[in-house]
């Protein structure tokens, strides 16, 4: 059972939303425009405002449906390998060559099936950091970081957001970031030569 239930979690993870939303009501495949990645950030650049915050929505939900399909098919298996395994078809979509996006929504999406008070947090300091940096790369990296030290020190200093300590929800969270900042390896080389894309509506955007 456990690993039907990885299998369709990555089958959920490998639904490429921006690519199928893109194609359908746009006439546009995203991966031949702006970066050329399947994500959220690049539908809001190719496809518009509309289209972003569907394919966010969808990349994060996924993500929570995936996580909680554990619980759903009453195993006993931990609830974030099915977070794991979508963001991995999030990565490697088999639905779209095995070119997918960077797991930032989709990683959103397994916090918020975990703890819904962890998301919120998360969300918030992600969000900070897009408004001070202007850039959604670097404030993804800033946030995984973050969240992840914060899975440690939270259950003591704040428990109301993260009751216990959970060293499989670090462990996870420490290879969730380990995996975004690879993703972002190109991303990283822009942000030092001050090429990186910036949003239009953080305090440091570029005018």
């Amino acid at each position: 059972m456990n690993i039907i239930i990885l299998l369709l979690a990555y089958l959920l993870g490998s639904i490429p939303s921006g690519v199928w939303i893109g194609k359908l009501f746009y006439q546009k495949d995203i991966r031949n425009y702006g970066s050329g990645n399947t994500g959220t950030t690049n539908t809001f650049r190719v496809l518009g405002k509309k289209a972003g915050i569907v394919v966010l929505l969808a990349d994060v939900l996924k993500g929570t449906l995936a996580t909680s399909l554990p619980l759903l098919f009453h195993s006993d298996m931990p609830i974030l390998w099915g977070g794991i395994a979508a963001i991995i078809g999030h990565t490697f979509p088999i639905f779209a060559k095995f070119k997918g996006g960077k797991a930032v929504a989709t990683s959103a999406g397994m916090l918020l099936a975990y703890s819904p008070l962890f998301f919120v947090y998360a969300a918030a300091i992600f969000v900070i950091c897009l408004l001070i940096t202007s850039m959604v790369s670097l404030s993804s990296m800033i946030a995984a970081v973050v969240v992840t030290i914060s899975t440690i020190i939270l259950p003591y200093i704040w428990p109301t957001i993260l009751p216990e300590f959970n060293w499989v929800l670090t462990l996870v969270a420490t290879a969730v970031s380990c995996f975004i900042f690879y993703r972002h390896k190109d991303n990283i080389v822009r942000i030092k030569n001050g090429t990186e894309n910036k949003v239009p509506f953080g305090l440091n955007k570029k005018k």
